[in-house]
């Protein structure tokens, strides 16, 4: 019986029936729903809350979070509990489902014909290390605190609550951008499939270059895959095998079809923008694996998230690693890199080599790929939305979970309709390196997460040790940060990595050596730690470098911004939540707990 429709009736101690107990609409709209905390009662008491913005600032920045809060306390703000009935069959299926069609059939064209030329595939090779590496860590950190949350709830416990907010602003900066740029590429592959110029069913209008193009396409498919997956996970879980399998049919023809029309003549020049734009196009093709995490978000709904959650996020991002390499190397010896078409790739690449129903085939696959993509990805974003408005970040109004469908509608709500509004205007140029930058500098914090969870325990670790695993992991940071900026200022150099390099190996080596483990993972560990991690970090602040300034400034801003509503707003919730006075626990009733009244 639907937990909406279903009356409890409690008897009091003397027999008598009490009152009946109505759940709470999921429905409702209060400003207490919104708004319930102290500070946002009245303007008094919000001009008080500003009045001791630096004092609660601190507070936040040394607050960090435990695992047993993030785990069972958090969830009760969303009032109903997402429905455990995910295998490690359907995280690997949702692996293949969130990535593949995203960056293999929307940037890899682009990148090619822009920055690397042939040597896309290097490209795809160094970010394909560099998201494996991230995903041993996201693999560990959710083994242990299987929730929604993802990677904001493990640096919350880690790193502190004002680090978790800067990565719950480029989570939903990234959620809100990679719908949009999925949703404009599917405009493009459905117009090919129409055999239409790419921007031919968009509307054409006076704004600045960028933002000219309108696409009401792109927001209509946002809005209907945002429809299937708040109907329930298991019947969308359903709806990606599927739609994975046909899309794998599909890059599987690519492939094979791609090599037997290959001329090795198009790989020279194999680096015609040099080793830089092998690094630019991987700092941006690093997009194209962005939606593993989006796996690590479903372990609130894994049946068995110490077993399911490693073989569907190491299964599937190892298999998909290789499908990219050999598809960009198929396109690459198809056609000439100056001739590929950097919106539809792979469909106009076998409509020029003769294959002109091969282009429908592929355009299908792709459109295909895609919706998978944006199927898992309303997934995904919404848990990550719905735990961020569990610590109060975002109005709690977004943590609530239907009772029905066991779904955050609520959360995906708010990802879908800021990625439609955002689809509607820019162009996937604008949209792609942004989004690389914050991917990267996510990942990042996931490396030194781990870092700090294995060498540091709350009211364990010496100070003394503290005082050095912060020292080294900021040398590690700054040695590479320092090669990214001598890689960017001088390519072709060399004396500069004689400082850097070794800085980054002798921090490193002193963790391993000087500083014991204080913790060990229960089930599933990273091997290889500090080094790992601390490629990671390398890795990736190398990547984030090697993008444009505009991606920079961009994100600069977006940054700016997400500064002042934390000031404004999520540092007074948070706050408040924190240091509310504790409700004191009581027993969960169940239904099977309550004595019945006899007809």
């Amino acid at each position: 019986m639907s937990p909406e429709r279903h009356k409890i009736t409690v008897m009091d101690s003397a027999g008598e029936m009490g009152d009946e107990i109505q759940p709470r609409s999921y429905w409702r709209w209060s400003k207490q729903d919104f708004f319930p905390e102290d500070s946002f009662q009245n303007w008094s008491a919000y001009r008080l809350a500003l009045s001791h913005t630096v004092t609660r600032l601190k507070d936040r920045v040394a607050s960090c979070s435990e695992d047993a809060d993030e785990i069972e306390e958090l969830k009760k703000q969303s009032e109903n509990e997402m429905k455990r009935c995910l295998s490690w069959w359907d995280l690997t299926w949702f692996g293949f489902g969130s990535v593949i069609g995203a960056g293999i059939f929307v940037l890899t064209g682009q990148e090619a014909h822009e920055h690397a030329g042939p040597a896309i595939v290097l490209s795809y090779v160094a970010s394909g290390i560099s998201a494996m590496l991230s995903v041993f860590c996201y693999t560990e950190f959710a083994v242990e605190i299987p929730v929604a949350g993802g990677s904001f709830a493990y640096i919350r416990v880690e790193l502190g609550d004002f680090a978790a907010f800067i990565t719950a602003g480029n989570i939903i900066l990234g959620s809100i951008a990679g719908g949009a740029v999925v949703a404009r590429a599917w405009t493009s592959y459905f117009t090919a499939l129409l055999n239409r110029h790419p921007n031919s069913l968009r509307i054409h209008t006076n704004l600045t270059d960028g933002f000219n193009l309108l696409d009401p396409i792109a927001v209509a498919v946002l809005v209907i895959t945002s429809i299937i997956a708040i109907s329930g996970t298991r019947r969308t879980s359903y709806f990606n095998w599927i739609a994975s399998a046909v899309n794998m049919v599909v890059i599987l023809f690519v492939i094979v079809a791609g090599f037997v029309h290959a001329n090795t003549s198009n790989l020279t020049p194999f680096m015609p923008h040099g080793a830089k734009g092998i690094f630019v196009a991987a700092a941006i093709v690093y997009f194209a694996y962005g939606g593993f995490d989006n796996i690590a978000t479903m372990a609130e709904e894994a049946k068995n998230p110490s077993k399911d959650i490693p073989l569907g996020l190491l299964g599937s991002m190892s298999i998909i690693t290789l499908i990219y390499c050999l598809m960009a190397l198929s396109l690459s010896m198809m056609q000439k890199y100056t001739d590929i078409d950097p919106n539809a790739a792979y469909a106009v690449a076998f409509q020029r080599v003769g294959m002109k129903w091969a282009k429908y085939l592929v355009a299908l696959g792709a459109l295909k790929g895609m919706t998978t993509v944006l199927l898992a990805g309303a997934i995904g974003q919404a848990r990550y939305a719905t735990h961020i408005a569990r610590v109060h970040m975002i109005p709690p109004w977004f943590a609530l979970v239907h009772p029905k469908t066991g779904t955050p509608i609520n959360a995906t709500l708010l990802i879908r309709l800021a990625s439609a509004c955002i689809a509607l205007f820019s162009s996937l140029d604008v949209l792609s390196s942004l989004l690389s930058v914050s991917s990267l500098l996510t990942s990042t914090m996931m490396a030194v997460a781990l870092l700090v969870r294995r060498y540091y325990v709350r009211g364990i670790t010496p100070r003394n040790n503290l005082l050095k695993l912060t020292f080294l992991v900021l040398v590690i940071i700054v040695s590479s940060v320092g090669t990214s900026a001598y890689w960017g200022l001088d390519p072709n150099g060399w004396l500069g990595y004689t400082v850097t390099v070794p800085l980054w190996f002798l921090a490193t080596l002193a963790i391993s050596v000087l500083l014991p483990q204080e913790r060990i993972p229960k089930v599933w560990g990273v091997p290889l730690v500090p080094w790992l991690p601390s490629l990671s970090v390398a890795i990736n602040l190398f990547l984030m470098g090697s993008l444009g300034a505009q991606a920079f400034i961009r994100f600069g801003i977006c940054t700016v911004v997400m500064l002042i509503y934390y000031v404004i707003f999520g540092l007074h919730a948070t706050y408040d939540i924190a240091h509310q006075p504790k409700k004191p626990t009581s027993s969960k009733i169940s239904e099977d707990d309550i004595e019945k009244p006899k007809a």
